[in-house]
Formats: structure tokens, C-alpha cells, sequence
């Protein structure tokens, strides 16, 4: 009986001490960009780009001074941020306002080009929240940055302000 005691012991100090081993779906690249108020809206924040271990990305924003119940819509456009009537890239997954954040994997943009974590950070592009999907709200810009290429151009001219979306774009995407 003691013999059996000891080696129930025993076993249970090797289980207990064996390490577990985290699995992580990211490579530990990861760059990070800033979101500057695009309006009147004290909103501002970061956008996170994680390259994942299949190549794509996930796409993490995080907002301060949102509130409500609100789902807003994250755009990544081609170009700088100043330029008006910037080509939608990709329709990212909306902002809750609750909580002002939004994750969203990206593997290709929205004419089906594939995108890896590489390729996005060498976009000239930025990123927009908007304040609605629909009606004139669509044009109030919340937040937004640059992001790849378009960060370094903009470096080099100073800073630059907020250029308006092509408010035809279809949100059906997202069912608020």
C-alpha cells in the first residue's frame, strides 16, 4: 500500500511539474500605428497589424473616447490619409463603441487580391473609422492614420489632414 501511495505521488509531481506548451497563432511581427481624431470627435487610437503564422494578418483597433451602442465602420483605404475619394481596400470589422475595439483577419482586399502581413505593410494606405455606415454620417471621419508606405510620406511632408471616403460604397457587409 505504501509502495502504491509513493508511486501515485510520485506520478502526480511529474504531471503537475511538465510545462505546458502556449501555442500562439502570431509570429511576434507586429507593427503598430497611430489614429489621430479625423473631426470634431475627441476620438483617437491605435491600429495593431499582427502577421499570423498562415502569412495574412489580423488587424486590432483600439479607440478611446467612443461610447454608446454604436458598430463603426473600419475602412482601409488606398493612399495617404488626406487623399478625398480614396478606393476602399478592405471593409474591416466595425468598431463597438462600447468598447472601442475591433479585431479583423485580412487575407485579401476587396477585389479578391491576396494580401499577406508583408504586402500590407508596404501599402500606401490608411486607415479610417467612420461614424455611420449610412447618411451624411458616413463622411465624418472618427478617427484615422496611415499605415505602410503612406506613414513615411507623410513623414516627410509633416503632418496632413483628413481627406473624405467615396461614400458610394456598399456597406452590406456588416448588419447593424
Amino acid at each position: 500500500m505504501k509502495q502504491f501511495l509513493g508511486l501515485l505521488m510520485m506520478g502526480l509531481v511529474v504531471v503537475a511539474c511538465q510545462e505546458t506548451e502556449t501555442t500562439s497563432e502570431f509570429t511576434g511581427n507586429e507593427v503598430t500605428y497611430y489614429l489621430q481624431p479625423g473631426s470634431a470627435y475627441a476620438t483617437s487610437g491605435t491600429v495593431v497589424i499582427k502577421e499570423r503564422k498562415d502569412g495574412h494578418s489580423t488587424v486590432q483597433v483600439t479607440l478611446t473616447g467612443t461610447r454608446g451602442e454604436a458598430k463603426l465602420p473600419v475602412h482601409l483605404h488606398l493612399g495617404d490619409i488626406a487623399t478625398a475619394g480614396a478606393d476602399v481596400a478592405a471593409l474591416l470589422n466595425p468598431v463597438d463603441a462600447r468598447t472601442g475595439t475591433s479585431e479583423t483577419i485580412v487575407s485579401q482586399l476587396a477585389d479578391e487580391t491576396p494580401l499577406t502581413y508583408w504586402d500590407m505593410i508596404d501599402l500606401e494606405a490608411c486607415i479610417k473609422v467612420h461614424l455611420s455606415a449610412v447618411g451624411p454620417e458616413q463622411d465624418i471621419i472618427l478617427a484615422g492614420g496611415n499605415i505602410g508606405r503612406s506613414v513615411t510620406k507623410a513623414l516627410q511632408s509633416g503632418r496632413v489632414g483628413v481627406g473624405t471616403c467615396k461614400s458610394n460604397y456598399r456597406q452590406e457587409v456588416f448588419k447593424y
